[in-house]
């Protein structure tokens, strides 16, 4: 009996027997999947916080930039451009602005294009584009807001300042006038129809 003990007492460890390692491998899967599931936390931060972007870019898109262009158009630019010195300074400005201008029109162009993907990512929907296609539109967005940005404040803005500070009443106009177009939205919005 104990030669029969001897040749079945536990030695080298051995692959186990099937249905033993069937349960191993069960027990490695789940531990996988429970890996990917510590992380859904952090997933979730990340798509709340992509939710919230997406719906606080649309908003802020349509409510401050678009308005923003709008007064540089309507204020800023033809303000400009009635102050300048005829013949070579009007020609700058009037080329300064028809860039501006157009550089408006793309980067609207260009927030059009990736607005339904933020509408549908804001919803928690997937976006319009492809992940690639919406990243290098973004991308090229900011891109071109950048340029923008740092060419009017490079080019325009100080030439700007030169021109209308030479008339202080032209610079006051200026500022009455944005100062009216910010004002009578809250003006109407506290007194309604008794205005």
């Amino acid at each position: 009996m104990n030669a029969a003990l001897a040749t079945t007492a536990p030695g080298p460890a051995a692959d186990p027997p099937e249905p033993i390692a069937g349960f191993s491998r069960c027990h490695e899967g789940i531990l996988q999947h429970l890996s990917s599931l510590a992380a859904l936390p952090a997933l979730a931060e990340a798509v709340a916080r992509a939710r919230a972007v997406a719906a606080e870019t649309q908003r802020f898109f349509r409510a401050v930039v678009y308005e923003h262009h709008l007064e540089e158009e309507r204020e800023l630019f033809p303000a400009v451009l009635a102050s300048a010195t005829p013949g070579a300074e009007h020609d700058q400005v009037r080329a300064i602005v028809d860039q501006l201008t157009q550089e408006h029109r793309d980067v609207e162009a260009a927030f059009e294009a990736i607005e339904p993907s933020l509408k549908r990512l804001a919803k928690g929907q997937d976006a319009a584009l492809a992940g690639a296609e919406l990243a290098a539109r973004v991308r090229s967005l900011v891109t071109r807001y950048e340029e923008h940005a740092h060419y009017e404040e490079n080019e325009l803005l100080p030439l700007a300042e030169r021109i209308l500070a030479r008339n202080g009443n032209h610079m006051a106009a200026l500022g009455l006038s944005l100062h009216l177009r910010h004002a009578l939205p809250e003006v109407l919005a506290r007194y309604g129809a008794r205005f």
